[in-house]
């Protein structure tokens, strides 16, 4: 028997429950991973809220690291003892001590990455990765706009846009946390609740705008965000910490400047083998590199994940919180 968190029904973070269950034996293809960390990512309080629905009881956690336990038939890529860890490309259950996981989707970890490391970076890390290499491939010079910029992706993203070259416009809740983006790489700092965010844009630019604007928050910068960027620019939304973006008429993009949306997910850039191979190859070059460091802001022990989400809900978090297992 293993434990997990199991949610019965979705619900505020008391239903995060902790229980012990029967992992099982790997089958074809599976690999039994041990973990040793998880990650915390805000796609968690989706699942638990059913914001993104899950079928009941399910463990909820997208990414981790450990260790392989044992291998199904079949399974060439990591052997027993490899030290691996995983993104959010299937189906989720992160947050336990023990998983059965498709073993395609496991990457060897290198000797220069930690397991807390792994657990910390893997979505978020790969979220940037995809975002940035490959949504809107950003170039050096190009003026980029990033909320929530001190942040688990925050962080991480300035770190990156930083090594493309990159202007990067960063909103943040606090001057304590606007202080931390700048550490990481954030050339300007807007506080989003005392200031315009568009007005400020148009300051720290003279008018030329922004390229491209990430936006993890939602309903309360979205529109911010969409105001801020010049004409033919891109504007990407990829998360909802706020809530849900409402409805947008294709018109507005048209006013804008002829702009661009799109609201691209992980699993649709890493849905091959290789397509996750590289993606992750390319976070791990950049941490290898010293180009990107991990910040951990917060650990937990996986039993108190609820104690994670609220801090995490509350906005008291800054950088990656992992979940010790």
């Amino acid at each position: 028997m293993r434990g997990a968190i199991v949610v019965s029904q979705t619900g505020g973070p008391e239903v995060l429950e902790w229980t012990e269950r029967e992992v099982g034996e790997p089958g074809p293809g599976e690999a039994l991973v041990r973990h040793t960390v998880a990650g915390l990512n805000f796609i968690d309080v989706y699942h638990r809220t059913g914001l993104y629905p899950q079928t009941a009881p399910f463990t909820p956690g997208v990414d981790g690291a450990g260790v392989v336990e044992a291998v199904g038939e079949g399974v060439e890529n990591v052997s027993v003892g490899d030290r691996v860890a995983y993104t959010s490309n299937g189906p989720i259950g992160s947050y336990s001590e023990a998983r059965l996981i498709d073993a395609w989707r496991l990457v060897r970890l290198p000797d220069g990455i930690t397991d807390e490391m792994a657990a910390a970076v893997m979505v978020k890390g790969c979220t940037v990765e995809y975002l940035v290499r490959r949504t809107c491939p950003v170039q050096a010079g190009d003026n980029v706009l990033l909320t929530a910029a001190a942040g688990g992706v925050g962080l991480i993203a300035c770190q990156w846009l930083r090594a493309l070259g990159a202007n990067v416009i960063g909103t943040v809740g606090t001057e304590e946390k606007g202080e931390l983006a700048k550490e990481h790489g954030c050339d300007h700092v807007i506080l989003y609740r005392d200031e315009d965010i568009t007005e400020r844009v148009r300051e720290i630019t003279d008018g030329a705008m922004c390229r491209v604007a990430f936006d993890s928050v939602g309903a309360s910068t979205f529109h911010p965000c969409l105001a801020s960027l010049q004409p033919r620019g891109m504007m990407v939304t990829f998360g909802n910490a706020s809530g849900p973006v409402d409805a947008i008429p294709p018109l507005a993009l048209a006013k804008q400047g002829s702009v661009f949306l799109t609201r691209p997910r992980l699993a649709d850039y890493y849905q091959t083998p290789e397509e996750t191979a590289e993606g992750i190859s390319a976070l791990f070059e950049m941490i290898t590199s010293g180009a990107i460091v991990p910040y951990i802001g917060a650990r937990y022990p996986v039993r108190d994940a609820a104690d994670a989400h609220r801090d995490l809900e509350a906005r008291k978090t800054v950088g990656s919180s992992v979940l010790v297992v």
